[in-house]
């Protein structure tokens, strides 16, 4: 299953053309789910896992991989309160998320396919805020589920079963000023997770906060709000806080559409993922964007904020 991971540091070039890849595997059925193929390090056959005592029994254990310890979840457990029955013949995923490194145990693993963000839905509305789902689609007409990792890890982390993540410690964020209250700030995530996370820290400085669920949304509520300036918080409009992986338009893509649209191309943009290994400066001019910042760190994301603040009221 190593060679499955070999060209992993190639798929970069996707960047910009709405499609991603998704590494498709199984866990107690047969039933397929997916996850970004940027976020997994490698994949490996599950190895000996040291039981942690008292740990959430979403943790399977935790093992040494190439000289560092790891917390390996059961992801059968995590999103349907049933274990893995059998560890003998299980995969271990190891994937960078939100800078930290971890293992999701799953039963098989299957391949890495190429789709397009275009043929990815959001989950139905009324599943949003229960099922840990980002999107669903469509591979060779069987259903694939794409896992939200972020709701799985913010779960487990309010249970205390992995301590504190990076960018929960930061305490009491400073306010933006006493003018914070008239600037805007447009917030696209699929994750409800993320956008509740984003939205409280903005909303703790002072600023006003509008929620897009994924690019095209927020492209339409870009251009209404562009259409009527006087009467929408266009004029107020300090910035967009872009996620990068998103059903139906990638973050790359609101990027490349916002450069295009001579109503949207002045507008700062901020590209805020959870994919933290493989961007850079360059990757960010690539697409169009102003800045990236990996997630989730409160204080540096206020810190940006404050930055873009003070370079408009120069």
């Amino acid at each position: 299953m190593a060679s499955i991971m070999d060209s992993v540091d190639q798929r970069t070039t996707l960047a910009g053309t709405n499609r991603m890849e998704l590494l498709l595997f199984q866990l107690a059925g047969a039933q397929l789910f997916g996850i970004n193929v940027f976020k997994v390090r490698e994949v490996i056959p599950v190895p000996r896992l040291v039981h942690l005592p008292h740990s959430s029994p979403v943790v399977a254990g935790v093992c040494y991989i190439r000289d560092r310890a790891i917390s390996v979840l059961d992801l059968a457990m995590a999103t349907t309160g049933r274990p893995l029955e059998e560890h003998s013949g299980t995969s271990v995923i190891v994937t960078e998320y939100n800078r930290s490194v971890q293992g999701f145990m799953v039963r098989a693993v299957d391949r890495i396919v190429n789709v397009n963000w275009k043929d990815i839905m959001p989950p139905p509305s009324k599943w949003s805020n229960t099922a840990y789902l980002t999107g669903v689609t469509r591979v060779e007409e069987r259903l694939v589920q794409i896992i939200d990792v972020e709701k799985v890890m913010d779960e487990l982390n309010q249970a205390g079963g992995l301590g504190r993540l990076p960018g929960m410690d930061e305490g009491g964020l400073q306010s933006a000023g006493a003018d914070a209250g008239s600037w805007h700030v447009l917030v696209v995530d699929d994750s409800t997770v993320a956008r509740r996370q984003i939205r409280d820290t903005l909303q703790e400085m002072g600023l006003q906060v509008t929620l897009a669920r994924d690019g095209q949304e927020a492209l339409e509520v870009l251009r209404d709000w562009a259409s009527r300036p006087e009467e929408s918080p266009w004029r107020q409009l300090l910035m967009v806080i872009s996620d990068v992986e998103m059903p139906r338009m990638d973050g790359y893509t609101v990027a490349t559409e916002i450069r295009r649209d001579d109503a949207l191309r002045e507008i700062y943009l901020l590209l805020h993922s959870s994919l933290s290994g493989m961007f850079n400066t360059e990757l960010v001019r690539q697409v169009g964007a102003d800045d990236f910042l990996a997630k989730f760190a409160a204080g540096e994301l206020a810190e940006r904020v404050h930055q873009r603040m003070e370079q408009v009221n120069a």
